[in-house]
């Protein structure tokens, strides 16, 4: 079954197999083993969440490892086959070589935009790589009266995204000045702990070159979060080390996503460390991370004080 299928389930499968480390499969992997599944997931790559920050993944695999019967990661699915009562499936890797049963089996290794069968060949809308729409900054095709948002324009498919890009079209439209210029999209995982980021990841600066800084938190120093026994959590911020901008912002823990639009809106208005540092946040909250990763920035937070070197 696909994600969409799975969201239709009649009932619970006593195992799953989820097919694919990124956020869909452990979202739903997630929500089946809240219900009492035996969660499995095989990945083909050497990591979960290809592409995001490994600091805030190796928090949550860490996690999923308590409620999931296994992960295998470096693991390829070669067979699969319905027997009735259940699928078969055989694996290739160096901790789950052989065959495995299961109830039911999710299929969760990326989404494509639905461009197609939509009488696109009737108009001069230009699909460029992966079947995306080109678009302009107004959310304009190449057939100037036709507009497209959402999956379909485009990285990140995200709802919010492409609630955005509706507002800018639907202005451009009624005559309005506007255009998509945005520095950060908030992403949230809504996995257990959550994990969301925004803007520049430490993983995505490596890639790029790109010189950088980062000042963390550990939940493990936080009040609010031992009160929930929840301390496995981190507040992590990536800063432009020459002017101290704040670039980016990474969070995993219980409610990162409603954490996280704070960060968006630091990056978004360009806030330095200082500024991020001196806001004062109240306590005890989760939200106190943010502040005290940024002060971490020079050495100076209160319940984690390191000398700057």
């Amino acid at each position: 079954m696909d994600s969409t299928s799975a969201l239709e389930l009649p009932d619970v499968p006593k195992s799953l197999l989820v097919v694919g480390g990124g956020y869909i499969g452990l979202e739903m992997g997630t929500v089946y083993a809240a219900l009492g599944s035996e969660v499995t997931v095989v990945e083909m790559t050497d990591g979960l969440l290809a592409g995001a920050d490994r600091d805030l993944v190796r928090v949550l695999h860490n996690r999923l490892k308590t409620t999931f019967k296994n992960i295998y990661l470096s693991t390829k699915v070669v067979k699969m086959e319905d027997t009735g009562d259940a699928v078969a499936v055989t694996f290739e890797g160096k901790d789950a070589a052989g065959e495995h049963r299961f109830d039911r089996v999710l299929i969760s290794v990326g989404r494509t935009p639905n461009s197609g069968n939509i009488g696109r060949e009737n108009t001069r809308v230009r699909v460029i790589e992966r079947g995306f729409v080109e678009v302009d900054d107004h959310r304009r095709t190449a057939d100037e009266h036709i507009y497209a948002i959402g999956d379909i324009a485009g990285e990140p498919m995200l709802a919010h995204k492409a609630s955005h890009e509706a507002k800018i079209a639907v202005e451009v439209i009624s005559g309005e000045e506007a255009a998509w210029d945005v520095r950060a999209i908030p992403a949230v995982v809504f996995t257990d702990p959550e994990i969301a980021w925004c803007g520049l990841t430490e993983t995505e600066a490596k890639a790029k070159g790109v010189a950088y800084k980062t000042a963390r938190f550990p939940w493990t120093a936080l009040g609010r979060a031992m009160t929930l026994g929840r301390t496995e959590g981190l507040t992590k911020l990536v800063f432009d080390p020459a002017t101290e901008r704040l670039l980016g912002v990474g969070i995993v823990g219980v409610n990162a996503g409603d954490l996280i639009s704070e960060g968006a809106l630091a990056v978004e208005m360009a806030a330095l460390a200082r500024d991020v540092g001196e806001t004062i946040h109240p306590h005890p909250t989760l939200s106190e991370t943010v502040m005290e990763a940024a002060e971490n920035f020079f050495g100076a937070s209160v319940h984690m004080a390191r000398p700057r070197r």
